[in-house]
């Protein structure tokens, strides 16, 4: 999205064609115990465990997949609501059947949709058809709380919308409005409060599994926080 920064960013690719690699079919990661999903899982216990110098075991497998997923979770929800926010730009083409990713850690997924026009980032279908589904499979991976992963897209949520308006205050009211919209989803009902400035979601995303004691590591929205 215009001026917003690599994690509102997709590419854009000719619809019904195939990109060649490194892109790999989001769809794959969307199936229950799939294996793509699975091996990024890893990935990313493998890489919290990294700085510690910790075998990647010592990272308890429900805590990456919750990093993953909400990694995951904000990267498709960022740009939905900068097009809900903005308006008027060519649809994010959010189909689980075109959306394409590239497999990497350390920064913002790539993304790459296909082209098509509409009208915004389209709330019903960016959860009902990619945030549900890959939440579902998160879950099966290893036993993990829905309202932990579901807390995840409450966040992303509102941590879109909170770095939409930092970076173009002209654009907080529709923002934070797009992000209400989103945060109306049913599956989101569990949440205390709505999107907005001092947001605190209502769970917690288990990063601070990895650093007990008083130094735990805390995010500014978890419901362990100070306050």
């Amino acid at each position: 999205m215009p001026g917003l920064g690599p994690f509102f960013a997709v590419d854009v690719h000719p619809a019904g064609a195939v990109p060649a690699p490194p892109w790999l079919a989001f769809a794959e990661l969307l199936s229950p115990g799939g294996g793509r999903l699975q091996a990024r899982a890893e990935a990313v216990r493998r890489a919290l465990a990294g700085p510690g110098g910790l075998p990647a075991d010592a990272v308890p497998l429900r805590v990456a997949v919750s990093v993953m997923h909400l990694g995951l979770a904000a990267r498709l929800i960022a740009p939905a609501v900068a097009a809900a926010a903005l308006g008027g730009l060519p649809s994010l083409g959010l189909d689980p059947a075109g959306l394409w990713w590239q497999d990497e850690l350390g920064g913002p997924v790539p993304l790459s949709v296909p082209a098509a026009r509409g009208s915004g980032g389209q709330p019903p279908r960016v959860i009902d058809d990619l945030v549900a589904p890959l939440t579902g499979a998160a879950g099966t991976l290893v036993p993990v709380s829905p309202r932990v992963l579901w807390g995840n897209v409450a966040s992303a949520i509102s941590s879109a919308a909170g770095q939409i308006a930092a970076q173009r205050p002209g654009l907080a009211e529709a923002a934070w409005a797009a992000a209400r919209e989103f945060a109306g989803h049913p599956q989101l009902s569990q949440e205390q409060a709505v999107p907005g400035p001092g947001f605190r979601r209502s769970s917690c995303c288990l990063i601070y599994q990895l650093s007990p004691g008083p130094a735990r590591a805390i995010c500014g929205d978890c419901v362990l926080g100070p306050g």
